[in-house]
């Protein structure tokens, strides 16, 4: 007869393990005398879950298969001895299909992972393997009792299908109709995963990852943060560095916040009241041009290292922009030409051919001499246009803020016989952050400013500065049809953040332990994302609400946005708003109140929040658009007054600041008429001070009066320290601190304070000493003095052994009452009443005691390292070299040179030899530099600079 064979393949019916603790799949075994054979496949996105156990027959012992950490782990164990462990694959959680086959035979059990035969892992095991009777997938019933099922891990949550047991498929179908096994908590028939990075909504190149629940974002090396990478960390500009007491150095400026554009590596130049932002290039040296022509021109393409967008969200966000151009030139015409078309030219941010350069404006071909009338040939517009045989240069800034930044320089006039020009174009420089202080006043409840609709569908973030005295009022609101966005002040202590994106409103609210409506300056950042709802006021903890894993996600709205009041005009905010960004776009709140009643535009009161920046005694001084830390009454200087003014004492070095004469004392008056005069007795000393040395014994601090008395600072043979006051009632009193050597190289802080008649002494921020006087009369300070006293005053003779060595270390700091005797005998020495005898070079002491072999960190220095270079500074040192080693040496070189001339001429002048050789090294000096600089390029250095460069 005939044999027919029906081959068909099983029915693929996939499963959900839908629970994360309840759901199981349990199916029967074969119960076989030897061996083992179980297959099928899985998908999931979490890392761990258990996907089998059975208990093997004949007391064999139990088989567990579980993920854990994204593998595929086999384990076989019988009372806890000699388990068998099997690990195989890796980030099996991506969500794809993967198949697992176990095969046992007698002793040697089989794991094969995605049918890859050539890596299936083999172990054996002391007893045999006998198939067991039932199969638990996926997890464990809550009341299981009649046998030991084993779930060392989380429950799986994923999808299952083709599943057989001892080489028999297992309709699933049938276990729906509840005839072959039993299950919880699934869904037959489906496979109900979900892949939640697609689409991506990680941003900034965030890596999404996910669970069966919800999706996860690694925002390593991306410049973001937070749980969709939406928030940069970098601030927006150097203004928002310096306002957090930063100093100058290279930061990272992300202009656009939360937008699309990246961070930019830029220096901030932190050391004066306007904060610069210098964008280097790659071509900021001089570089010379020869052999280019209209046929064959010479192009350079400058490259800033970041994107057209990125410079201009720089320049845009900026009061003002600058950037140095400079043609030295030499039989090279610059601009002018007979047909009107120029030499040189220069491409700007729009790729658009510019005709003017430097110190000229927009549309006049011409350079800075030419508007100043300046010109060497008078005929021409351009110095260079006059095209000469000897070195000269157009040298001026391009501030237009529309055509920066130069992106290309073309030159085509160096093609002629001993024609040569070099070029410079400096770095991008920028200052003041428009938005930052951008603020409108509301004067009532019913005024607001209007803007356009916020679009933020997926993410939103909202940040701004609020001052108010009012209890409550609407920040912003912006509705739609359903959904809406509100932040407000809800109480005195209060800020809510509501939001509705169809799924029901939702509120984050923050509460302070104080009141918010002090007048001060508050900071308020809310944010929405399909994570995560948060709230953050100042420095107080944030307030956070994970969003719901399913339900609507995108918030519309379509209504105007208001600002400072609500659609309904109702509980409008009362206060002062500044520094308002919406998804990192800046809202001109200036420029809109000044066309909106009830609303002005700009803020006062700054200093009232941020006067306590200000340290040292500086003063905080209100600005239209912010505050400055006038630094004048205070021994530091910078921003925020806080950067020492510090100098190196040699041996002799003396700093006397004389105070006025008070008028009774001129006039030969009684002592007791001088108190007329308001300054004639001091009611108390304020001195601060910081030294640093290993010389004993010295002299510090010496303050004499016109009646001899005087208060006397040093550092006794012992290195112990002694503060010294010679009163005319109370005679000589001396306080001597002796809590150790303070002459041993290491920085030391002096504060003698006295009030009245109370004496305060502190060294090292510790109180040494208090003394009551039984009488302050301490009348007329004369002079103060700083180092070695060289006035012929009759000095007792404690003091006259210091004065003897005068003080040879760093002193900084120093500080008496409202007075700066250092800072201004180094900022101030032709206006201020000081006087400096012998060597007085500024330092930093604080540096020099931790100067140190092994730092090899980088000092920014405080002023901008792409600054202008000295307009006298020959070009050849300039223009690149092969070799800045050589480059230096030959620098040091011409300085030794240069003394050795001096010193000869001034020996040979002085003693009146050799006459007639003088006066001939003399007359060709000028004329051996002359020919030297002019084989070169420039004519104009000078020993000072050759100084400066050794110093370099």
């Amino acid at each position: 007869g005939n044999v027919t064979f029906s081959c068909s393949e099983p029915q693929v019916v996939p499963i959900t393990f839908v629970s994360a603790s309840r759901s199981y799949l349990l199916l029967p075994g074969t119960a076989q005398i030897d061996g083992l054979s179980v297959s099928f496949q899985f998908r999931t996105w979490n890392k761990d879950g258990l996907l089998l156990f059975t208990e093997l027959s004949e007391n064999s012992g139990h088989l567990l298969v579980y993920l854990h950490a994204g593998r595929l782990m086999l384990l076989i164990q019988k009372d806890t001895e000699n388990p068998v462990e099997i690990t195989e694959g890796t980030n099996l959680h991506d969500g794809l299909w993967h198949s697992v086959n176990i095969n046992a035979r007698r002793h040697r059990i089989t794991l094969t992972l995605d049918n890859d035969a050539a890596t299936a892992s083999h172990a054996t095991t002391v007893s045999r393997i006998y198939s067991g009777n039932s199969y638990y997938f996926g997890g464990c019933p809550d009341n299981f009792t009649d046998s030991q099922c084993l779930n060392p891990i989380t429950a799986f949550q994923g999808c299952m299908r083709l599943i057989f047991i001892d080489n028999q498929p297992k309709d699933l179908i049938l276990v729906q109709q509840g005839s072959l096994g039993n299950f919880s908590d699934l869904h037959i028939d489906l496979c109900g995963i979900k892949d939640r990075c697609l689409p991506n909504y990680c941003e900034h190149g965030g890596k999404c990852s996910q669970s069966w629940t919800t999706f996860y974002c690694d925002c390593n090396n991306t410049g973001y943060m937070g749980a969709t990478c939406h928030n940069s960390v970098y601030e927006q500009s150097c203004e928002a560095y310096r306002h957090q007491g930063k100093t100058s150095g290279f930061f990272y400026i992300d202009s656009d916040g939360s937008g699309p554009l990246g961070p930019l590596r830029v220096f901030c130049n932190i050391t004066e009241d306007k904060i610069w932002t210098a964008v280097q290039h790659n071509s900021t040296g001089l570089t010379r041009v020869q052999g280019a022509g209209p046929e064959k021109p010479y192009t350079m393409s400058i490259n800033y290292n970041s994107s057209t967008e990125q410079l201009e969200a720089v320049i845009n966000s900026a009061e003002y922009c600058e950037q140095e151009a400079a043609y030295h030139c030499k039989k090279s015409r610059l601009l002018n030409t007979p047909n009107g078309m120029p030499f040189a030219w220069w491409v700007g941010r729009a790729n658009e051919k510019h005709l003017y350069w430097g110190g000229s404006l927009p549309g006049i071909q011409q350079c800075a001499c030419g508007l100043e009338e300046s010109c060497l040939d008078m005929r021409y517009f351009c110095n260079c246009d006059a095209d000469r045989e000897e070195w000269t240069n157009d040298t001026g800034l391009l501030t237009f803020k529309d055509h920066l930044p130069v992106t290309q320089i073309v030159i085509t006039d160096t093609n002629r016989s001993n024609s040569e020009a070099a070029w410079k174009i400096g770095p991008l420089r920028c200052y003041g952050d428009r938005q930052f202080w951008n603020a409108a006043s509301f004067n009532t409840e019913a005024s607001y400013l209007h803007f356009p609709t916020l679009h933020a569908e997926v993410s939103a973030d909202i940040s701004f500065f609020f001052k108010t005295t009012a209890v409550s009022g609407v920040f912003l609101e912006n509705l739609g049809i359903k959904d809406f966005i509100r932040i407000e002040i809800s109480s005195p202590k209060e800020i809510t953040f509501s939001i509705d994106v169809g799924n029901g409103p939702t509120e984050a609210t923050v509460q302070s332990p104080t009141a918010l409506n002090d007048n001060q300056w508050h900071y308020v950042r809310a944010e929405r994302n399909l994570k995560q709802t948060s709230l953050q006021v100042d420095n107080l903890p944030k307030k956070v609400l994970e969003a719901p894993a399913e339900g609507h996600f995108r918030l519309q709205l379509n209504s105007q946005l208001f600002v400072g009041g609500t659609a309904s005009r109702q509980r409008g905010f009362l206060g002062c708003i500044r520094s308002l960004h919406l998804n990192g776009q800046k809202l001109d709140l200036e420029e809109r109140a000044k066309m909106t009643p009830g609303v002005k535009p700009g803020c006062p009161g700054h200093c009232s929040s941020y006067g306590n920046l200000c340290h040292n005694g500086g003063k905080c001084v209100e600005k239209y658009n912010g505050y400055f830390c006038d630094c004048t009454n205070s021994a530091y200087e910078g921003p925020f007054c806080k950067e020492e003014v510090s100098a190196l004492f040699e041996v002799g070095t003396s700093v006397t600041y004389t105070f006025q004469e008070p008028y009774p004392v001129t006039k030969n008056a009684s002592t007791s008429s001088s108190a007329i005069y308001v300054d004639a007795v001091v009611s108390k000393e304020n001195i601060a001070f910081s030294f640093l040395t290993a010389h004993t014994p010295s002299l510090l601090l010496y303050i004499n009066t016109y009646f001899h008395e005087y208060l006397a600072v040093i550092l006794s043979k012992n290195g112990s320290l002694q503060v010294r006051y010679k009163l005319s009632k109370d005679g000589l009193l001396i306080f001597t601190i002796d809590s150790g050597n303070f002459a041993n190289r290491e920085l030391h802080h002096v504060k003698i304070n006295r009030e009245g008649r109370e004496l305060v002494i502190q060294v090292d921020q510790v109180l040494k000493l208090k003394h009551n006087f039984s009488e302050i009369d301490f009348k007329a300070i004369k002079s103060l003095t700083l180092g070695k006293v060289t006035d012929s005053l009759s000095l007792d003779p404690e003091v006259s052994k210091a004065n003897a060595y005068g003080f040879t270390g760093c002193l900084s700091s120093v500080q008496y009452n409202h007075i700066a005797p250092l800072k201004a005998a180094l900022r101030h020495p032709s206006i201020a009443p000081v006087t400096v005898r012998g060597s007085l070079t500024e330092s930093n002491c604080a540096s020099m005691m931790e100067a140190d072999v092994n730092t090899a960190t980088t000092i920014y220095s405080s002023s901008d390292p792409f600054g202008k270079t000295d307009e006298r500074e020959p070009l050849t040192n300039a223009v690149r070299s092969d070799s800045a080693v050589i480059g230096g040496v030959i620098a040091v070189v011409i300085f030794i040179i240069f003394c050795i001339i001096a010193i000869m001429s001034r020996f040979l002048y002085q003693h009146k030899q050799a006459h007639r050789n003088s006066q001939k090294k003399e007359k060709e000096y000028p004329e051996n530099l002359e020919s030297s600089f002019k084989a070169d390029i420039d004519l104009q250095n000078t020993v000072s600079e050759c100084k400066r460069e050794y110093f370099i």
